[in-house]
């Protein structure tokens, strides 16, 4: 249907599917202070609005609304049909609690009662 529309009518289009998209994502990245939306998200790699930030290498965190989600490596990004498609060398997932360093027994009882 898009080779039935003129040139400006399909780039206005697409435009507008940006902008839906943008609006859309509750993704969120943070870098230095700056917060830029995420267009999409994938398992090694993101995309964002090529027009906000010209590129991107390094660590940053990804956020879902106000859920800190993600830390993640940026080793490489390049402009694409106006993205900025940007590729993972590692993305950790961020815990509230620390690590335990210790084997907890599932069947192990939940308290003790006092010896009387």
């Amino acid at each position: 249907m898009l080779e039935f529309l003129s040139k400006e009518v399909a780039e206005g289009l697409a435009l507008a599917q940006q902008r839906a998209a943008r609006r859309k994502s509750r993704l969120r990245i943070h870098v230095g202070g700056e917060i830029y939306p995420v267009l999409r998200l994938w398992d090694d790699g993101l995309a964002l609005d090529a027009s906000q930030i010209p590129a991107l290498r390094g660590l940053i965190d990804l956020y879902d609304g106000g859920r800190h989600i993600s830390q993640c490596l940026i080793i490489a990004s390049e402009a694409e049909n106006g993205e900025l498609i940007c590729d993972f060398k590692r993305s950790t997932a961020v815990a509230d609690h620390a690590p335990r360093d210790y084997w907890l027994d599932e069947n192990a009882p939940s308290g003790y009662l006092p010896h009387n």
